[in-house]
């Protein structure tokens, strides 16, 4: 099931790693409705700002799937630690993200912990009282400036993103971003 459910990303990501077209097919992508509609939502965004779509990852995809699973799950957010913390009960290092970003390192290495991602992750996260959906999560991160600026390469994020991955589970919507490809679901290389 699981070597079934990554081909099918690693399939997507090759269909459509340098489309800059909205995404169609849920079921192909293995991105939940709500997912799939994120990602439509800031490819639309960014056209409306002129930027390219940002290819969609196999491997950042995943690591935003399991951290939003992991914040609603166990909660790492809490007692002085943001979002960009990860709990201490999975295959990962756990570690508390704090205002001061001293442990900034342990949230950009989680591609490469992961998965075989090679370079930084970046991350934005956002949570809802409720059940959280693709347009409370943009709307959100538009009304933040630092989240803004992460969705259309502005300010510290003027670098172009060539990879991005999406995970939305209950009350938690979480964006991953990189600058390099993800060769996992690079064209001609599923």
């Amino acid at each position: 099931m699981k070597t079934t459910w990554l081909y099918c990303l690693l399939l997507l990501s090759a269909t459509f790693l340098m489309g800059s077209k909205p995404l169609k097919n849920a079921d192909a992508i293995q991105l939940t409705p709500e997912e799939l509609k994120l990602y439509n939502l800031i490819t639309t965004y960014r056209a409306q700002n002129g930027l390219p779509a940002i290819p969609l990852s196999v491997s950042l995809t995943a690591v935003a799937q399991i951290h939003a699973k992991d914040l609603e799950t166990n909660r790492p957010d809490q007692e002085g630690c943001s979002m960009h913390s990860w709990s201490a009960n999975g295959k990962w290092t756990s570690c508390c993200y704090t205002p001061d970003h001293a442990q900034k390192l342990c949230m950009w290495n989680k591609p490469k912990e992961l998965t075989s991602y090679t370079g930084n992750g970046f991350e934005i996260a956002a949570t809802y009282s409720e059940l959280i959906d693709a347009s409370k999560a943009l709307a959100l991160w538009k009304e933040s400036k630092f989240h803004n600026e992460a969705l259309l390469n502005k300010g510290a994020y003027a670098r172009t993103w060539n990879a991005m991955g999406i995970g939305i589970y209950k009350n938690y919507a979480v964006i991953w971003f990189g600058h390099e490809v993800d060769a996992k679901g690079a064209p001609g290389k599923p």
